[in-house]
């Protein structure tokens, strides 16, 4: 039986394990760094280093890693074993200070998007003590930032930090207005969902998509799919079991709060919730979790599948990044309260979100865009390309009953008036969740269903941070200068309301009629795809934005627009070359086998019985024969289509042709090869199909 408060955190070099290690000087001068962003002084990093060694040696760590998140979607780390030579030819196991702080890892490699030149392969990792240090395997982990030799950031946790310090700056501002002296931070607290695939590593291994593509390019429904609803929720198999039970385990090791696990709407299909932490250790947490997915799973004969789409015909996996803000002193700022301040500086904050949203709708839209969920958004089980806030009926009365100077309490029928007019209590969100809502308000946070499964959940918080931001500076510019506080802010509500209104929206977001609404009525995005949003990094409204609050520079900007849509070609193309080899040495070749036995057998029965029928083969071999003529056709176009677009030499117009052509060729060969396959006899396809892959798990 697992002792879960023993096991919790044991792998990790916490603020528990610092107050006992570190001598006081030296903890409160990190504590300074940590909250205060102080500069740490060497001989602070020194002791803090051999501290750091002498815990990670007695745990069984021989070696120390700068653990950093480039934009390759993925974690990434350099090895280095803490064993110094003597001069009696043994060895010590030492850690500097220096080696803490800072490392240098090649970064000749890493996507960079023009951030510098091929031959400056050297590049920075900077310790960040935000987010505790921990142990994996024997090896010592420091979560770090990485920038290149000229300083550009070439990672996602630095411009993490860099908005939650913007955020930081101008929540703050707000804070004091409402007369809070005693709050010293306000930090944005995520919890993310996380969805994910498990099939049987055998049956996986026979699939080249999967293998090279993480998705199913080819593939006949099975007779059962999802339609009966028997998986949600269900009963857990013991295989599942299991693997959930060592993966916890794992997890809260790492201090990863691991608190929900089920079984979702698509068979094979499951999800995981943490508890919500502070963001950037929200974001370290996810990344480590998928990896323990995938680790885990394979220790129990399984492969986690994290691709957003990786069957069709059943639910792809998002990733549902549920968003407050809290203050050091423990007050969620999204929380309706008691009183008539409370209710003000709630309704300051709401109101700051729903500009946020509405003003930089294309940023959020493009945070999340990826090849993978591209499939994803719009489908059934995922929300439409098109932002929009969901509040809930009450709320959305309360707020309309501001903007019109209206009563809203049906028994009482007062005007609302914050900070003047007593309300006892404004009420929490008592609707129904609403799953087609790309952003819903859920009663004390936002929840942004938009990001996919194997997205880092860093991207889409940088820039609701920063737009966030952006709000708050605005309402604090107009209320620092107001003569009567309580009037301007009644008046700056009501005003952000009127202005921002069209982005609220509480119905079903899945209906095309809605879709029509937002985007002719409303003037709302649609954009459907990576190459439609990406480039909108880059305009001129939103470089304004994240340069502003320093989260990004132009050149940093332009480097990730850039990086996006080379990686969403990259994605196409493997997948295109996938499929014609799939096509060509498979696909092919089984299919035409099984149209020779065929003929085979009917020339069998004919010189058995001349009088004998077969109707039943030349019928299927007819069938078969056009089929494997349109496969070669197809995927001979596929070809050329593959050729044409790499005639862009544009990332923007390369990445367009693809969407264009390469995908549409794509998806015409599958459905050839999807149609032969439910013709061919099950001993000659020569993949494991739909039905063994959803259901093969047991």
């Amino acid at each position: 039986m697992t002792n879960v408060p023993e096991i919790f955190a044991s792998s990790v070099f916490n603020d528990a394990v610092m107050r006992q290690r570190l001598p006081k000087d030296t903890y409160d001068a990190l504590l300074s760094t940590i909250k205060e962003g102080k500069r740490l002084d060497i001989s602070v990093a020194n002791v803090v280093a051999n501290a750091m060694k002498n815990w990670a040696v007695e745990k069984g760590a021989t070696h120390y890693t700068h653990w950093f998140q480039p934009m390759t979607g993925i974690t990434a780390e350099k090895h280095d074993s803490f064993i110094s030579p003597t001069s009696d030819g043994r060895i010590i196991m030492e850690f500097s200070g220096k080696s803490l702080v800072q490392g240098e890892p090649d970064a000749s490699s890493f996507p960079s998007g023009g951030l510098r030149a091929t031959f400056e392969a050297r590049g920075y990792t900077a310790w960040d003590p935000t987010s505790y240090a921990f142990i994996k395997g024997n090896t010592l982990c420091i979560p770090t930032a990485f920038c290149s030799y000229s300083g550009h950031a070439l990672d996602k946790k630095t411009p993490l930090l860099r908005s939650m310090e913007a955020l930081n700056k101008q929540a703050m501002r707000i804070m004091k207005l409402f007369g809070k002296n005693d709050v010293k931070c306000v930090r944005p607290c995520v919890g993310p969902e996380q969805e994910y695939f498990l099939i049987d590593k055998e049956m996986y291994d026979k699939r080249k998509d999967l293998i090279y593509t993480g998705r199913t390019l080819f593939g006949a429904k099975s007779p059962k799919g999802q339609e009966m609803e028997d998986h949600y929720f269900g009963s857990i198999k013991p295989k599942v079991a299991a693997f959930m039970e060592e993966l916890n385990e794992e997890l809260w090791k790492l201090g990863i709060l691991a608190k929900t696990e089920h079984n979702e709407v698509s068979p094979a299909q499951h999800e995981l919730a943490p508890i919500y932490t502070t963001l950037n250790i929200a974001t370290d947490h996810n990344q480590l979790t998928m990896e323990m997915l995938q680790r885990v799973a394979k220790k129990h004969g399984l492969v986690c599948l994290l691709h957003e789409k990786p069957f069709a015909g059943v639910n792809g996996s998002g990733k549902h990044n549920n968003w407050s803000l809290e203050t050091d002193t423990g007050i969620n700022l999204l929380s309706p309260g008691d009183t008539p301040y409370q209710n003000a500086r709630f309704l300051l904050f709401l109101s700051a979100v729903i500009q946020a949203v509405d003003d930089y709708q294309d940023l959020l839209r493009l945070s999340v865009a990826t090849a993978g969920n591209d499939h994803r958004l719009g489908a059934n089980e995922a929300p439409p390309a098109v932002v929009s806030v969901f509040l809930g009926d009450e709320l959305t009365e309360i707020l309309e009953a501001l903007e019109k100077d209206k009563p809203y309490n049906a028994a009482e029928k007062t005007l609302l008036r914050l900070g003047v007019h007593v309300l006892p209590r404004l009420p929490k969100d008592t609707t129904d969740r609403n799953r087609t809502s790309p952003f819903a308000f859920t009663g004390n946070k936002f929840e942004f269903r938009m990001l996919g499964s194997s997205n880092s959940i860093a991207c889409a918080n940088i820039m609701l941070n920063a737009a966030v931001a952006e709000s708050l500076c605005q309402y604090a510019d107009r209320l620092e200068g107001a003569e009567d506080f309580n009037g301007e802010l009644q008046k700056l509500i009501r005003e952000t309301i009127k202005n921002h209104k069209r982005i609220i929206f509480n119905g079903n977001g899945y209906d095309e009629k809605w879709i029509e609404e937002a985007t002719k009525v409303r003037g709302l995005f649609n954009f459907k795809t990576t190459p439609d949003c990406m480039p909108r990094l880059v305009c001129e409204k939103n470089v304004s934005l994240l340069t502003k609050h320093k989260v990004y520079s132009v050149e940093e900007l332009h480097s990730r627009c850039d990086i996006m849509l080379d990686n969403y070609c990259k994605t196409v193309n493997i997948e295109a070359l996938t499929m014609i080899d799939m096509a060509r040495k498979d696909i092919l070749p089984a299919v035409s086998g099984y149209v020779k036995d065929l003929s085979e057998t009917a020339l069998s029965k004919k010189a058995a019985c001349p009088a004998a029928s077969c109707a039943f083969e030349e019928k299927l071999i007819g069938r078969l024969s056009k089929l494997t003529e349109l496969i070669d056709i197809r995927t001979e176009e596929l070809e050329k289509k593959l050729i044409y677009a790499k005639g862009n030499a544009n990332v923007v117009s390369l990445s367009a042709a693809y969407r264009d052509e390469v995908i549409p060729a794509m998806q015409i060969l599958r459905e050839v090869a999807d149609e032969a396959e439910t013709l061919t006899a099950d001993k000659y396809w020569p993949f494991p199909a739909y039905g063994q892959l959803l259901f093969g798990v047991r």
